[in-house]
């Protein structure tokens, strides 16, 4: 008889913390969810204060069995599901089947799986927060009746199997109306003049772009424009009028949230949201690594926060000062944007001394570029400023006004490290000017004139639809990667060179649904809801009756 029993979500999650704990303690997992609402019917008693009808998972008999058995046999239980609102309702639910057990039965979380984590825990028992409970169940019922509703529609216009969700539809609308604005756009023509230039005395060439007459800010619009400006400046004399000398500094990007990380594992690995959060489930609950065993080598993957504890905040003083010198250590904090979902630290190693490149032969090729980009971010994080020493120029040609902008790197600071990835296409260039003074005068070498034409935005990737998602506080760290999957496997959306686009069917999901359920499929809505459940979680509102929510109880 085991004096204690554990119960996590996942076998992995298991075999790790069983080497943390000691021999009279059992670890079992639940295999996620065991309860949830029928997939027959809606489940819901909307007569009677929403009140959800939950039945045990089809399959899962045996092990509830198995897991009751384990329950009456011990004497203390653990519930440690992860540390968000899925995981405190998985605990729930936990907790209502083994509810002859009540008295034993306590909860128990970390944000990362390591001895010292895990024991500590163990030590630091809670009861279930039902506000967290709460919020899940909140989201659960409205999606489940969202979905309920809006399907039968598409069932009746489209065909049947089709089927729609809250968050998802906004999604697929933001891709529609991304697609529509494109196919409506006009280019617009629009000219540049680049003036190459060199420095007399040293030889050393530039480029200056044209900015206007007499210091005032001139477009371009056409070819006509551009050879009035062309034959005013014939045989100028291209003069320096001012030099500005400055330095710029950079700071270095905060620790990873989900989204960030889903972003820049996007950009920079080429990964799909799903890859990633995969393989980042895996870094957290647990590798195998020689001397340390088996453990999670990043904290909890899915939060919306940046705050990073003292102990890693030293442990990264100590590797950077170490490894870098102390010129490069600069102790940060970072603001949250918005109060985060859940008290979860950012995304970040939870060893400092485990070096991407030490055990980059005990990780998988993918798991070793995740980590490589969690562990070189969250080390930048701490890391000091970058600076730049800048130039600006500004010439005159005959009263037309060209500038020109040099910068160098003057102290590497973070960027030795890390620096962030962008969707932009163009990237910041470096280059420093020849040592202008004011009022030398310039060599022309060249004059080019280029014609443009203004772009469309550009369709959504997985990376800038899940910035947007976050931008519009549209679902929440959990929810991106299931969504964007969810409407890719639909054939709502497809993905062409890493493209967002809506399919035809789509299209017309997406015409019936606005059409039919205007209040729901909006931005605006669906954030108002998202910050409701937030408020409900942070015990700032109840489950009223009357906002067609309830507040169940333990």
């Amino acid at each position: 008889m085991a004096d204690k029993l554990v119960i996590v979500e996942s076998p992995a999650k298991a075999n790790t913390i069983k080497k943390f704990l000691g021999g009279s303690t059992k670890v079992v997992a639940s295999m996620g969810h065991i309860r949830d609402l029928p997939k027959s019917k809606m489940g819901i008693d909307i007569e009677h204060d929403f009140e959800p009808e939950y039945i045990n998972i089809r399959g899962k008999g045996d092990l509830i069995k198995s897991l009751k058995k384990e329950a009456k046999q011990a004497k203390k239980i653990y519930i440690a599901t992860d540390p968000d609102r899925e995981g405190e309702a998985i605990a729930w639910h936990l907790a209502t089947i083994l509810k002859e057990e009540k008295n034993k039965i306590t909860r128990v979380t970390f944000n990362e799986i390591t001895k010292g984590a895990v024991q500590k825990a163990i030590k630091e028992p809670r009861d279930i927060d039902l506000s967290l409970v709460d919020a899940q169940q909140a989201r659960r019922v409205l999606d489940r009746i969202v979905g309920y509703k809006m399907s039968p529609v598409l069932w009746k216009k489209v065909k049947r199997g089709l089927s729609a969700g809250r968050v998802q539809s906004v999604a697929v609308k933001l891709i529609v109306d991304r697609e529509e604005e494109i196919e409506k756009f006009i280019p617009e023509e629009y000219w540049n003049l680049y003036a190459n230039l060199q420095d007399v005395e040293s030889k050393k060439e530039f480029e200056a772009k044209f900015y206007g007459k007499e210091g005032k800010k001139q477009e371009v619009h056409s070819e006509e424009e551009m050879n009035q400006i062309l034959k005013a400046i014939d045989k100028a004399k291209y003069q320096v009028t001012e030099v500005k000398r400055g330095e710029k500094k950079r700071n270095p990007a905060p620790p990873f949230t989900t989204s960030t990380m889903q972003q820049e594992a996007s950009r920079k690995l080429g990964f799909t949201l799903k890859k990633t959060m995969s393989i980042a489930q895996g870094l957290y609950e647990g590798v195998k690594i020689p001397e340390k065993g088996t453990v999670g080598l990043i904290t909890y993957m899915r939060t919306d926060s940046t705050r990073i504890s003292e102990e890693a905040r030293a442990a990264a003083k100590e590797h950077i000062v170490a490894t870098y010198g102390e010129k490069y250590y600069e102790n940060r904090y970072y603001k949250t944007n918005k109060e985060a979902q859940d008290a979860h630290e950012g995304i970040r190693p939870t060893y400092a001394d485990l070096d991407p490149e030490d055990i980059k032969n005990y990780l998988t090729k993918d798991q070793y570029k995740l980590y490589k980009l969690i562990y070189n971010r969250f080390m930048a994080s701490q890391m000091a400023t970058a600076i730049y020493d800048t130039m600006a120029v500004t010439i005159d040609a005959n009263k037309y006004t060209f500038k020109a902008n040099g910068q160098m790197i003057k102290f590497k600071g973070f960027m030795t490290l890390y620096v962030e990835g962008t969707d932009q296409k163009e990237q910041e260039e470096e280059g420093m000017l020849p040592d202008l003074k004011e009022k030398q005068e310039l060599k022309l070498k060249k004059l080019n004139p280029k014609q443009s034409f203004t772009e469309p935005p550009p369709r959504y990737t997985e990376a800038s639809l899940v910035k947007a998602l976050e931008e519009k506080e549209i679902g929440r760290p959990s929810t991106y990667s299931p969504t964007i999957t969810t409407i890719l496997d639909r054939r709502y959306i497809e993905k062409i060179q890493k493209q967002l686009s809506p399919t035809e069917l789509g299209r017309i999901v997406n015409k019936l649904l606005t059409e039919n359920f205007t209040d729901v499929i909006n931005v605006e809505f669906t954030a108002k809801i998202e910050n409701e459940f937030d408020e409900i979680a942070r015990r700032k509102r109840r489950m009223e009756k009357n906002d067609s929510r309830v507040l169940w109880s333990f």
